[in-house]
């Protein structure tokens, strides 16, 4: 492949300027595609998680309410 037909490739025959960036565009949407689901799993996570700690806390503070009571 020579300098010359490269270089025509990444013209796109006169339409470099709107190739490439649907290209651009498409890449970032399945990147955020790709990081979307993690990201949402982690924060769901977390948050199972908080809300299971606090759960554990109020019981705690049930268990040791009724036993000074008694």
């Amino acid at each position: 492949m020579s300098a010359g037909s490269l270089q025509s490739f990444f013209a796109m025959g006169g339409y470099a300027a709107y190739v490439w960036p649907a290209y651009g565009v498409f890449f970032i949407v399945l990147l955020i595609d790709w990081l979307a689901p993690q990201l949402r799993r982690r924060r769901l996570l977390r948050e199972l998680r908080e809300r299971m700690a606090r759960q554990d806390a109020r019981k705690e503070r049930a268990n040791r309410n009724s036993a000074t009571a008694t």
